[in-house]
């Protein structure tokens, strides 16, 4: 490794199944595990080869609301893709809204609320389509 990167991110939800399969749908991520999980939970995992997200629940959803101090900071999870477009076109498929888009140098942006209410931050440092 030539330098630290972030290899997953452990989130808590209310259902990791639907979690799990919501984002894969919008991002083309595979399923890298599922199993037991701490308190009686489970967890799956999914995301690619180099790092993923894990959505976690407690056993019937116990934890689903829950706030942890040591997470209360959370803002959203930043997700760069190469097609914007497309990415946004998914969330849209799947009955999400985008907000916020945005361009900056060097890319371009736009967020949305997972059926959790955790925001995801979508962002793209290719090149625009020409219209």
């Amino acid at each position: 490794m030539t330098h630290p990167f972030i290899e997953h991110v452990n989130l808590t939800v209310s259902d990791p199944e639907r979690s799990a399969a919501l984002m894969a749908r919008i991002f083309g991520w595979h399923e890298r595990w599922r199993g037991p999980a701490r308190d009686g939970g489970m967890s799956i995992h999914v995301g690619s080869d180099e790092a993923y997200v894990a959505f976690y629940t407690g056993p019937d959803g116990l934890h689903a609301n829950a706030h942890f101090a040591k997470g209360e900071p959370l803002n959203h999870v930043g997700i760069q893709v190469d097609d914007l477009d497309a990415i946004e076109a998914k969330v849209v498929d799947a009955g999400l809204r985008p907000f916020n888009h945005g361009v900056y140098e060097p890319g371009r942006r736009f967020y949305f609320f997972d059926l959790n209410g955790i925001e995801y931050e979508v962002v793209s440092y290719a090149a625009r389509p020409a219209r």
